[in-house]
């Protein structure tokens, strides 16, 4: 077995940790990871990880942690009366070779992992789909599964957030960070709903003409040309960015038509220090498992998530028009390509599948 470890207080700093596999208890199962998607999703897990919790799934020693992924893993090994050898399953796993899982509330289609040390963390990263019973399961969407999944999901609890709130009143929704991946799939749910507000991008110098080419934002503008944001419009920002000094000025310029700010991601993980002019009394982290154990209560089990399958199965098919995968093989692949995810180095209409032995 070998995992990804990266220090806590450093995540530019990783080793390689090979471990004998454990001897399986009664009840549990060995799952190997097939293959998982990076992104800089991850990478905001590993920023938030002690916040958010997200360093509690796959423990590491003191000072180290274990950056969560998704992707597909077959049980390789099972003590597990209702789950076999040969199952294959998709969720949440370590960025390494295996996971031992002790399956809990097991269905047709999905377990849990009953672990004690995940108990009290969010359901929506504990569950695995067992693609086999999956009646609508389609291979070939593999890869955009992995990658465009979780994010293509934030990005409708986003959009579900925002329109139940009547946009906060916004004129305009400026959506920082605008070629990550959620931003683009909240973008996709703007562009399907005629009575959303227009959705204004804020992108690199790098990326802008990427962002351009998707068509799917009514204005594209790079970081250093706040200057062309309508300050006179109400205006909602969800920020992929996490940039202190960014949202700060921009908040600045916005001042009172500043309604509302969702913050969601760091890909500027370096800059999360926030300016003198952050209006923090109408921000806040938006944390989509929140959200979907609200829509639990609201609608009902299992209707959120099939509203915003629904939605990532439609976006997916329509990403396939700009999206192409880059694959890659091996631990000493996946260990560079975390360096390479970590330094910003992905662009935006590329998508990183990692295939280990």
């Amino acid at each position: 077995m070998a995992t990804l470890q990266v220090r806590k207080d450093d995540l530019s700093r990783s080793r390689i940790e090979e471990n004998e596999a454990p001897e399986l208890q009664d009840g549990q199962l060995l799952a190997q990871v097939d293959r998982f998607a990076l992104t800089a999703n991850n990478v905001t897990y590993g920023v938030v990880g002690e916040k958010l919790g997200y360093w509690r799934f796959f423990p590491a020693p003191d000072g180290w942690g274990v950056i969560p992924v998704w992707g597909f893993a077959d049980v390789v090994a099972s003590r597990h009366p209702e789950v076999g050898a040969g199952e294959r399953l998709y969720g949440y796993f370590p960025m390494g070779t295996h996971l031992v899982i002790t399956p809990a509330k097991v269905s047709a289609a999905s377990l849990v992992d009953g672990a004690a040390h995940r108990a009290a963390l969010p359901g929506v990263y504990n569950a695995y789909a067992r693609t086999q019973a999956e009646a609508h399961y389609d291979p070939s969407l593999d890869d955009e599964r992995m990658l465009l999944l979780p994010l293509y999901v934030t990005s409708f609890c986003l959009y579900d957030f925002l329109a139940d709130r009547g946009w906060f009143g916004a004129g305009q929704l400026v959506i920082l960070s605008a070629s990550s991946k959620t931003a683009i799939g909240l973008a996709l749910a703007l562009a399907g709903d005629a009575a959303a507000p227009p959705a204004i991008a804020l992108t690199s110098a790098r990326n802008r003409e990427t962002v351009v080419r998707l068509g799917l934002y009514a204005a594209v503008h790079r970081y250093d040309d706040l200057d062309s944001i309508d300050a006179a419009v109400p205006t909602v920002i969800v920020d992929m960015s996490g940039s202190g000094p960014l949202l700060s000025a921009l908040h600045e310029r916005l001042g009172d038509n500043m309604r509302y700010c969702a913050n969601v991601g760091v890909t500027h993980y370096a800059e999360t220090r926030m300016g003198p002019h952050f209006i923090a009394e109408r921000s806040a982290l938006f944390f989509a498992p929140g959200h979907i154990r609200q829509r639990a209560q609201d609608w009902g089990p299992g209707v959120f998530e099939k509203k915003a399958f629904a939605f990532w199965r439609e976006a997916a098919q329509r990403s396939r028009d700009w999206l192409k995968f880059d694959r890659e093989r091996g631990i000493p692949a996946m260990q560079a390509a975390w360096h390479r995810v970590l330094g910003g180095e992905s662009a935006p209409d590329r998508g990183l599948v990692i295939g280990l032995p």
